[in-house]
C-alpha cells in the first residue's frame, strides 16, 4: 500500500513552502501527495451557501494551479486533492488517520490564531506532522544536521527513532540535543557545587549515550552528535535548529482534550520555528 503525504494548502507564503517541502519529501519516498484546502463550515446564516461555494470553488482554482506548479518543479508526483469545508484544524486533524505524515505551514513566531491552530493539528493530528516554516534564517546550504530533543522518555525514543530515519534519507549527521537545569532555590541559597552541577550534566550524557545506542543497532553508518547543555530544553533545541535542516521533537500521546494540548517544550518550540520541524508522538 502507498503512503500518503497530506499538505494542508492556503493562499499563505508558508503554506506554499510547506508544500514544496512535502513535494520533494514525496518524491523521496515514493509516496502519494494529497493536496488538502479547507475552507470553513457553514453557520447558518443567510446566504452562506452561496458565499461557501464560491469558496470551494476558489479552493479548486488555487489547488489546480499548485498542481501545475508542482509537476513542473517534480514532474512524475502521483498528485491528488481534496476541497472540504469545515474547522480547517478538525478537518486536518482527521484527515491525518489515513496519512502517513501531515506537513502544515505557519509563520515563525505565530502566537495568535495561526499559531494556536498549528499547536492544536500537531497535538491532535494521528501520524507525524511536519510544521515548516514561511522563512529560514541562513542559506539552505548552510544548514546541517537533524536535531532531535532526547530527555530520556519513551517518546523521546519514539521521536530519536523518527531522526535517525530522517538524517539516514537526508545523508546529514543526526545531532541529539537535551538540556538539565538545577533545582530552582531562591536567593542565597541558589549556589551549587561544581560536583553537582558536573553530576548533572554526567547523569545526562550517559542517558543520551544510551538512547543514541539504540538507534545505532538500526542505522549503524549513522554519524551522531551529541549536544548537551545547562538550560531551558526549548530555548537549548531552538538554539540547536538554528542551523539545522531539520528539527524532530516528541509530544506525549493523549486521550479526550488533552490530545490537543502539546507539551510547553514542543509547544515554544513550534512557537519559534527555526527550521522544517517534525512533532511525532
Amino acid at each position: 500500500m502507498s503512503e500518503t503525504i497530506i499538505v494542508g494548502v492556503t493562499e499563505a507564503a508558508a503554506s506554499q513552502r510547506a508544500l514544496d517541502w512535502a513535494a520533494h519529501r514525496a518524491a523521496a519516498d515514493g509516496a502519494d501527495l494529497l493536496l488538502s484546502c479547507i475552507v470553513g463550515g457553514a453557520v447558518g446564516a443567510v446566504g452562506e451557501d452561496e458565499v461557501l461555494a464560491r469558496a470551494m470553488d476558489a479552493a479548486a482554482v488555487l489547488l489546480d494551479a499548485e498542481i501545475t506548479r508542482i509537476s513542473a518543479l517534480i514532474p512524475g508526483l502521483s498528485i491528488s486533492t481534496h476541497v472540504g469545508s469545515g474547522n480547517p484544524t478538525e478537518e486536518l486533524i482527521e484527515g491525518s488517520a489515513d496519512a502517513t505524515l501531515l506537513v502544515i505551514g505557519i509563520e515563525p513566531g505565530a502566537r495568535g490564531r495561526a499559531g494556536h491552530h498549528g499547536a492544536r493539528i500537531a497535538a491532535g493530528a494521528h501520524c507525524p506532522v511536519v510544521v515548516v516554516p514561511s522563512a529560514t534564517v541562513g542559506e539552505q546550504g548552510t544548514r546541517r544536521g537533524v536535531v532531535v530533543g532526547v530527555d530520556g522518555s519513551d517518546v523521546a525514543l519514539t521521536a530519536l527513532q523518527f531522526a535517525a530515519a530522517e538524517a539516514t534519507r537526508l545523508d546529514e549527521p543526526l545531532i541529539a540535543v537535551s538540556a538539565w537545569m538545577p533545582v530552582f532555590v531562591s536567593g542565597d541559597f541558589g549556589m551549587y557545587p561544581d560536583m553537582y552541577t558536573t553530576d548533572l550534566q554526567g547523569i545526562t550524557e550517559a542517558l543520551v549515550g544510551d538512547m543514541v545506542e539504540k538507534v545505532r543497532e538500526s542505522h549503524p553508518d549513522l554519524v551522531v552528535e551529541t549536544r548537551i547543555e545547562e538550560g531551558d530544553p526549548a530555548t537549548v533545541i531552538n538554539a540547536a535548529a538554528e542551523s539545522a535542516l531539520m528539527t524532530v521533537i516528541g509530544t506525549h500521546g493523549r486521550s479526550g482534550i488533552a490530545r490537543f494540548l502539546l507539551g510547553s517544550v514542543s509547544e515554544e518550540v513550534i512557537s519559534h520555528l527555526k527550521a522544517p520541524t517534525a512533532v511525532v508522538r
